[in-house]
């Protein structure tokens, strides 16, 4: 047979594949999504450049994003494997268990958006000393209109679960797009009229835009089943008995860019939107690969290990080995040519070329942890399918040490691009032990 036949063979062979062809929907969706998302990215970047007020929202995002991430994000990644088991051991009880997690979604948003509220000040004057009243003030007036988001995110996450276990990646996919949308509108149209707050309005707004989305298509596939919550059946409890380890996990991974910041905002102004800018590539390659991988990853291995959890192992190996291939052939090229893809994206009025020198080499920096992250988020995914959620904060606890040690080392030699490199060290050390940990699970089973 010829080099030819064998491709053609090979490509029909995968794209039978529904879990492949999920993974490239998914993954195309996400293309198309984050691509948007970066061109959000190059109008902010011309009209702020390296400023003030860019700063100052990314600082008053990063709690919001903290609580999502944490403890919503953690909650939708422990309920995705428990709803699948309820789905397939006692249908019955799914009304009850999703009315329990929406409860639960609900009253961890409304509590820690008052613990955020009550205590913005007390966690600027510890984090971010030695700055001017109008720069917290700025911080604060942004935070007032993106901390509402956390309840929006934090309702979209669950019914996305529900949307990606049914089989229904696109419009899971798709609701993010809502956000880079409304923040460009804003930019374009309302500038002027909203003034320091169009960034923080244009978020909020898309927050409210994605849930009332993925509501409506979730309603009309007929997903969303409310009964008496039971917060006392087996798989609630399963759940949250699995949510104490994932939320320490999240947590400690949550406290890294909390670290990243408070050492960035000891340099000059604009170290931290030069560190956001130069994740931007990083972070739009992770989010197509990893997002496609991971969404469609965690029901899948919910669903195998209920079924085979030796074969779950199996096929974790045999996309392990492939993800390594294509994010290191990945980040090469993305490495030789950072320069250009900085000048190319974001070089133009506000954001000069000796902006463009500095965020480059961040870039180069950051672009080294790509195969261990992309890997590691596969890992995590499985590890979280089969409940295996306390040795994560194991790895947590290194990491957060490691990250703040490296980066107090690192920052006297290099400065900015020093913590950028103890966020890819960081992550390549974590990598290596979730793989080592997974394999001496693997030997009990395979």
């Amino acid at each position: 047979m010829n080099p030819k036949s064998q491709l053609l063979n090979f490509i029909k062979k995968h794209l039978n594949n529904a879990t492949v062809t999920n993974i490239v929907t998914v993954g195309l969706l996400t293309l198309l999504v984050k691509g948007l998302g970066f061109g959000k990215e190059m109008v902010i970047a011309d009209r702020f450049g390296l400023s003030e007020l860019l700063d100052t929202f990314y600082i008053a995002i990063l709690v919001p994003s903290l609580i999502y991430n944490v403890f919503l994000g953690s909650f939708k990644s422990v309920f995705i494997p428990n709803y699948v088991s309820t789905l397939k051991l006692n249908k019955l009880m799914i009304g009850r268990f999703q009315s329990t997690s929406f409860l639960v979604t609900i009253g961890v948003a409304m509590l820690f958006f008052l613990i955020a509220f009550l205590f913005t000040d007390v966690y600027l004057e510890v984090f971010f000393q030695g700055h001017t009243e109008h720069y917290y003030a700025l911080i604060k007036k942004q935070f007032y209109f993106v901390a509402p988001c956390i309840l929006f995110w934090g309702l979209s996450s669950i019914i996305n679960g529900l949307l990606t276990i049914d089989g229904e990646f696109r419009f899971s996919s798709l609701s993010s797009i809502f956000t880079p949308i409304t923040i460009i509108v804003c930019l374009l149209f309302f500038k002027e009229a909203l003034g320091d707050i169009v960034l923080a309005v244009g978020t909020l707004l898309g927050s409210i835009f994605g849930f009332l989305f993925v509501l409506l298509v979730a309603i009309q596939r007929n997903l969303i089943h409310i009964s008496k919550p039971d917060f006392v059946s087996s798989d609630v409890k399963t759940l949250f008995g699995q949510l104490p380890a994932k939320l320490s996990s999240s947590l400690l991974v949550g406290v890294n860019p909390f670290v990243d910041q408070y050492f960035s905002a000891q340099l000059v102004i604009g170290s931290i939107a030069a560190l956001n800018y130069g994740i931007k590539i990083p972070a739009f390659a992770i989010g197509i690969v990893g997002i496609a991988v991971g969404n469609v990853m965690l029901p899948y291995f919910s669903k195998n290990a209920i079924e085979d959890k030796a074969q779950a192992f199996v096929k974790l190996q045999s996309m392990l080995k492939q993800l390594v291939i294509f994010s290191c052939a990945l980040t090469v090229i993305l490495f030789i040519f950072s320069p250009q893809i900085i000048s190319l994206f974001f070089e133009r009025n506000q954001f000069t070329s000796s902006d463009t020198e500095i965020v480059s080499q961040i870039q180069q920096m950051y672009l080294l942890q790509i195969p261990s992250y992309i890997t590691g988020l596969m890992m995590n995914h499985f590890l979280t399918s089969i409940n295996k959620n306390n040795f994560m904060v194991i790895t947590s606890v290194i990491s957060l040490v490691l990250n703040i040690i490296l980066n107090y080392i690192l920052i006297k030699h290099y400065g900015v691009y020093g913590l950028a490199l103890a966020t890819s060290l960081v992550s390549i050390v974590n990598s290596v032990i979730l793989y080592i940990y997974i394999y001496y699970l693997k030997k009990q089973y395979v």
